[in-house]
């Protein structure tokens, strides 16, 4: 069955989304993320991907103290991400409680830090954020496409053991027109032991069906369900 991740994306302490990532879409949901993430935890969600929007902007983390209060007031497993750029702001995501630090940028920018995170705190803590537009990686808050093949840039780091990839079609991003399910099946069979996380453009229960059929491992959902679109009772019973 696919792993069902529900997402809280933060600016200025608040639940947002944005639509393709543009900051002047920014549509508050909740003023405290915290109050919802406990919300996903009694409705029987076991992990939860938390994204610091403000941090992807500043390029250091900034929503912090939302990330500690989430991790110590909830036993979700957290995954974190949003403006991881250097040692001290992987430090600190790790010593806020999150389980697995989701990196991107770093990953493009940085590679040789980016590995060296790897060997130091193993591949298990990380999650590989692979945001693709076209079938090409961009980074920073997807405001720069670095021409680097979606594919290519998952072979780098699946040979250094990371296993976890999240990839977000950025085209479909809070569209709610449905994923890009083939996408997702040519990345599983070139990685076919991939925990390969879909993300960008669920519309309803209904995709995440789908998704499931297709055989893709896990999905990350946000606009969907602040906008009343998932039934996410439904899909924990199944």
């Amino acid at each position: 069955m696919i792993e069902i991740i529900p997402a809280i994306d933060i600016i200025g302490g608040q639940c947002v989304r944005l639509t393709k990532g543009d900051y002047n879409t920014q549509k508050v949901y909740d003023s405290d993320p915290v109050a919802v993430a406990k919300r996903f935890e009694q409705m029987g969600v076991k992990r939860l991907h938390v994204v610091d929007l403000d941090g992807a902007r500043s390029k250091h983390i900034v929503n912090i103290d939302v990330l500690k209060r989430i991790t110590t007031e909830t036993e979700l497993i957290v995954d974190f991400g949003g403006g991881i750029k250097s040692d001290d702001d992987i430090e600190k995501a790790l010593e806020a409680g999150a389980a697995m630090v989701t990196v991107g940028s770093i990953a493009v920018t940085d590679p040789q830090r980016t590995m060296r995170w790897i060997e130091q705190y193993g591949a298990d803590r990380f999650v590989l954020g692979a945001d693709a537009r076209d079938g090409r990686i961009s980074i920073n808050g997807w405001k720069e496409d670095t021409g680097e093949e979606l594919i290519s840039f998952i072979q780098r780091y699946y040979e250094k053991g990371i296993k976890r990839v999240l990839c977000t079609d950025i085209s479909r991003d809070g569209m709610l027109q449905g994923p890009a399910i083939e996408l997702y099946k040519n990345i599983m069979q070139t990685f076919p032991d991939l925990q390969l996380i879909a993300s960008g453009g669920v519309s309803g229960n209904e995709d995440i069906i789908e998704l499931d059929k297709a055989g893709i491992p896990a999905v990350v959902f946000g606009k969907a369900f602040y906008e009343g679109r998932i039934r996410l009772e439904e899909l924990i019973v199944c």
